[in-house]
């Protein structure tokens, strides 16, 4: 995996918190904001599912059948 350099501004208590937990942990910094962000990305993928699951129940959006799209495609 690919490994690219960002620059962001964090609060000072979370850059605080993040390297008393490093030090503590022997952990890189870097490697503790990626596992949180994996983390915290897999959060936010159930509440978007949850938000879309509710959109459908909700009939706010239509969807497509198995079928339907084989046809649309020609299969």
């Amino acid at each position: 995996m690919q490994s690219l350099k960002t620059t962001f501004t964090l609060p000072d208590y979370i850059v605080r918190e993040l390297s008393e937990f490093a030090e503590e942990l022997g952990e890189k910094k870097s490697h503790m904001v990626t596992e949180a962000l994996n983390q915290y990305f897999d959060i936010l993928d159930l509440k978007l599912a949850q938000k879309r699951s509710a959109e459908v129940r909700e009939k706010k959006v239509q969807t497509i059948s198995l079928d339907g799209i084989k046809k649309e495609l020609g299969l």
